[in-house]
């Protein structure tokens, strides 16, 4: 079992700060999720946790030991990368070996654990292929079970999943979540700007923005209870939706955030009206986007069966226990 412990962290290119006082505790055997918009550190965050980007200040400890100049090799990590970085003139096998022989374990043992990840990866029927001759998705899998057969102490996730089309994410996502119950003694950190991955595969989610973090906590904790307006329109698809000025002063807020899913539509009213501009039938579900006159339009999630068109008008209100008040600054309103 494996913990981190990041303290007053910092990375600089020249007089650019990238990461600002960053303060984390990863569990032992957690799956930490980090997130947030392109350009916030999450990639370069997870580069300086495998000592691929040095550390400008602060410290990283794995298991209680400062790492921050111990060479990528001796922190047993292991990475994955986006890009998949296979050898394209070597087998399944012999990519997923190479670590081995360079280590110089013995071919039987190197048998066994290729053998092992390529089974619960579902790789044997390609053991004999090269790169070229598989999907991105069968890629994918190769370079994690390449991850695998070294016995990481903890695992490295940077965007695996973002050159994949949407079928095989999903796909590719729930074998990374089958993978995290069978390897549970192991660490897991996973970079993605998509909060959808993140929902859904993490045990906590660390959301990070301009080089800080906005708020570390479960998905739920996220979804439920946003630390600020940036978190609150960050997570969820589709996002909250956010009604400010006028329309919010009722509720002696800034701004109101609810979820598409806490919207009633009022046929004889509400607090607040609009016109549909469109809807998207999902079969179950009906999202109807209604222009309030504010910049974005509010997304309420209707009845499959109901029927709305471009150009009706609609009264709405917001569930009253499901509300989310904001102030000036962005930050949430206690009730009461």
């Amino acid at each position: 079992m494996t913990n981190l412990k990041l303290t007053d962290l910092n990375k600089r290119y020249g007089q650019v700060e990238v990461l600002k006082k960053i303060n984390l505790d990863i569990r032992s055997g957690e799956f930490m999720v980090f997130v947030g918009p392109s350009g916030c550190g999450k990639s370069t965050l997870l580069r300086c946790i495998a000592g691929l980007e040095e550390i400008t200040g602060g410290t990283l400890e794995i298991d209680g030991q400062v790492v921050n100049d111990r060479a990528p090799s001796k922190r047993g990590i292991a990475m994955v990368f986006q890009s998949y970085a296979l050898y394209p003139h070597m087998t399944v096998f012999d990519n997923m070996a190479y670590a081995l022989k360079i280590a110089n374990v013995s071919k039987d043992e190197i048998a066994r654990k290729v053998a092992a990840a390529a089974e619960q990866l579902q790789l044997t029927p390609y053991l004999e292929r090269l790169p070229g001759q598989l999907s991105g998705g069968q890629r994918q899998r190769v370079a994690i079970g390449r991850a695998i057969v070294r016995d990481p102490k903890v695992f490295l996730f940077d965007e695996p999943l973002s050159n994949l089309d949407a079928a095989l994410r999903v796909a590719t996502r729930i074998q990374i979540a089958k993978l995290h119950e069978t390897m549970e003694k192991t660490t897991m950190i996973y970079v993605t700007h998509d909060q959808v991955e993140a929902m859904t595969l993490a045990d906590r989610i660390c959301v990070l923005r301009d080089g800080r973090i906005e708020q570390v906590g479960t998905p739920l904790e996220l979804y439920e209870q946003p630390d600020s307006l940036f978190v609150a329109g960050f997570i969820g698809s589709p996002k909250m939706n956010m009604i400010e000025g006028a329309k919010a002063q009722p509720f002696n807020a800034h701004t109101v955030g609810i979820r598409s899913e806490h919207i009633e539509i009022k046929p004889d009213g509400g607090d607040w009206t609009g016109t549909v501009i469109h809807t998207e039938n999902l079969g179950s579900d009906n999202y109807v986007y209604v222009d309030v006159g504010q910049e974005e339009p509010v997304v309420i999630r209707a009845d499959g069966t109901s029927k709305y068109k471009s150009g009706d008008t609609i009264g709405f209100s917001p569930m009253a226990d499901k509300i989310h008040r904001f102030d000036t600054s962005g930050k949430p309103i206690a009730h009461g």
